[in-house]
């Protein structure tokens, strides 16, 4: 939106100032608020897609309800960029997801606005039934409790576990079910159809109203005027439709479903479902990147956009250069799972809701057969790992690491208990930049490492991702993980053969007298150009790739250990029960006594940023590491 052109978005700093527009000025204030989006993204890139698509729901919402006493929960949080721009975040919002800027997701900590923090998909309904709930209990028979929940997040069951506790409690609250087809590629799943059949039922959805309207009078028919109503409610049911509204078979009554786009529509709706006790689900159909042609056409390619662009033609502004770019390490699992896959006819790839995400859709595209997207269910993307390797396959279960935290249980029980040869691909490890708290792969080597039977490794480069991931599916080597980082890495050889890496052996990659350092993944790469700079000042400093936290490569531990008496460790994950922390217990296990510095994540969260500002945070980037091997030295 070019300066000066607002008429209305400028003034509003609250959701009160956004009532004070004209119910006939809405469309005005929506298509502004569109426009500052796109604005505001082409510079300072983001989600992009999803909330492009909720600009009228988000003014609605704040319209017709009365936040921050009213709450209203957005479920997978980059829905809410209108939201936080119509609570007193407009002129900030040039700073979101920026180092000390505003989070990309809603944060109880940065406003009374945001009810309930989010990232991970799929925890609005139950949160919110918390909040109606608990209103109840404290008399607030007036307060409203929505939760928005969209973007596919209806595919994980809990969506569904909070739906069931929702119709037995009968909490007042209103659950608007943001129905356009996608999650970050297209949804999949049954639910996903069954969505689209009852949205294309018009008929069936206009007559059901009416009749209802017409039955609702007969209350006054008498003292028998509630059984009868209840027998025609029934049979109306069996006569328009195969089998009940699914919402309504838990007692949940369903609106819908309405244009997501007509705003004055929507406010009207919205206003009539909040008089309306108990709980309720309205279904909202919206188009993802709404009001930007391309990304209306390409929603996957503009669910998020991580270059500048130009606004009106949708031109990346990236910075081209002549100098050849390593592969990022999703695209080296997405080529090499195929190329595995081609030879190996049991290995199966399976992702949950994130094959363009996770570079399965690679596989997808080759060999659609053994390549499944499961929805945003990363419970059931284990346990379906587990069924699929008992029965004699190799899967390839690829999450990222915030997100397999979802699934911890089934990893202990359904995988590790029985043993059972599922290769975890975790993407994403490590900080991962502007996404923030919600989505830093901070915990895998720490949660991972107390779970007998699982292999826990982490490839320094590509090359041995590739040879991991050939490791990981030749027979009899049970659990296995491999986590890597969001990113790009060194340039690789493809033609380089893959080979088999001995499961619980490190490397050594320098030898040194005055100093050892043992790093986990990536981060090794940095520190090798820490050491090299170093040893231009005579430092003598020897540089051990642990590669597998467990099994822990115990010889080399043996031989680090009886040479050095200072050893720094080096991860790119919490410090507490992390890598550093097998190191230690190994050492004081086996009765050595060294000074260890331990540098990682430290126990705290981290707050959003570019992948180095954090590292700098955190005290392990380039810099920092330098600055510990200096300090240890003296």
């Amino acid at each position: 939106m070019s300066e000066g052109t607002s008429r209305f978005l400028d003034k509003i700093n609250s959701p009160d100032d956004l009532k004070k527009v004209a119910a006939e000025d809405l469309p005005q204030v929506c298509d502004e608020l569109r426009d500052f989006i796109i604005d505001a993204l082409s510079c300072n890139p983001g989600h992009f897609g999803a909330s492009l698509g909720v600009v009228e729901l988000s003014v609605a919402l704040h319209y017709v309800f009365n936040a921050p006493y009213d709450k209203i929960i957005w479920d997978v949080g980059h829905q809410a960029y209108g939201h936080k721009i119509l609570t007193g975040r407009r002129d900030n919002f040039h700073t979101n997801r920026k180092y000390k800027g505003i989070s990309g997701f809603p944060n109880i900590f940065e406003s009374e606005y945001d009810a309930f923090g989010v990232g991970h998909s799929s925890t609005s309904i139950s949160a919110a039934l918390g909040m109606a709930a608990a209103a109840s209990m404290d008399g607030e028979d007036d307060k409203q409790v929505v939760a928005v929940i969209g973007d596919g997040a209806m595919t994980a069951g809990m969506a569904f576990e909070g739906l069931n506790n929702m119709s037995t409690l009968k909490s007042n609250m209103t659950v608007i079910l943001n129905d356009n087809n996608m999650a970050i590629d297209p949804a999949v799943g049954g639910f996903s159809e069954y969505l689209v059949d009852i949205a294309t039922s018009h008929t069936y959805n206009r007559f059901r109203h009416e009749a209802f309207k017409a039955l609702e009078k007969m209350k006054l028919a008498g003292p028998r005027s509630k059984e009868m109503i209840t027998k025609l409610n029934n049979s109306l049911k069996n006569l328009l439709t195969k089998q009940t509204n699914i919402f309504e078979g838990l007692n949940i009554r369903y609106f819908g479903p309405v244009d997501g786009h007509d705003i004055h529509h929507l406010r009207r709706v919205l206003d009539d479902i909040k008089k309306i006790p108990g709980p309720k689900v309205l279904h909202v159909i919206t188009k993802k990147g709404k009001g930007f042609k391309l990304a209306e056409e390409n929603q996957t390619a503009w669910h998020a956009v991580g270059d500048k662009f130009n606004k009106e033609t949708g031109q990346k502004l990236s910075t081209s250069s002549s100098t050849p770019k390593p592969p990022k390490f999703q695209d080296v699992f997405g080529h090499t799972i195929v190329e595995l896959a081609e030879k190996n006819e049991k290995i199966v790839g399976i992702t949950p809701a994130m094959p363009s995400g996770c570079s399965l859709n690679i596989m997808m595209e080759k060999i659609p057969d053994r390549a499944f997207d499961v929805g945003i269910a990363e419970q059931h993307a284990v346990t379906f790992s587990a069924g699929m390797a008992i029965a004699g396959y190799t899967p390839f279960c690829n999450i990222y690491s915030s997100f397999m935290q979802r699934s911890f249980d089934q990893v202990i029980h359904d995988v590790a208990l029985q043993n059972l040869n599922v290769v975890f691909c975790l993407d994403r490890g490590g900080l991962v930049g502007a996404d923030g708290a919600t989505h830093h792969g901070a915990y895998d080597l720490s949660f991972f490492r107390g779970i007998p039977n699982l292999i826990i490794s982490s490839p320094m480069d590509e090359m041995e991702l590739r040879n991991l991931m050939y490791t990981a599916q030749l027979p009899n080597k049970g659990p296995f993980s491999i986590r890597y980082p969001r990113g790009n890495g060194s340039i690789i050889d493809w033609q380089q053969p893959m080979e088999e890496i001995e499961v619980g052996t490190g490397r050594c990659l320098k030898e040194g007298n005055d100093l050892a350092i043992i790093t986990i993944g990536p981060i090794g790469v940095k520190a090798q150009q820490v050491i090299r700079k170093l040893e231009k000042q005579e430092y003598s400093i020897a540089h051990y790739d642990l590669r597998f936290v467990k099994p822990l490569d115990e010889k080399m531990l043996h031989e680090i250990f009886a040479q050095h008496k200072k050893v720094i460790t080096i991860e790119d994950g919490t410090i507490v029960g992390g890598m550093g922390s097998a190191v230690i217990e190994f050492m004081v296990d086996n009765g050595y006594q060294a000074k260890v510095k331990r540098l990682g994540i430290p126990d705290k969260y981290i707050e959003h940023g570019t992948q180095t500002e954090l590292f700098g945070l955190c005290g392990y980037d380039k810099e920092g590491i330098e600055n510990s091997i200096v300090e240890m030295l003296g």
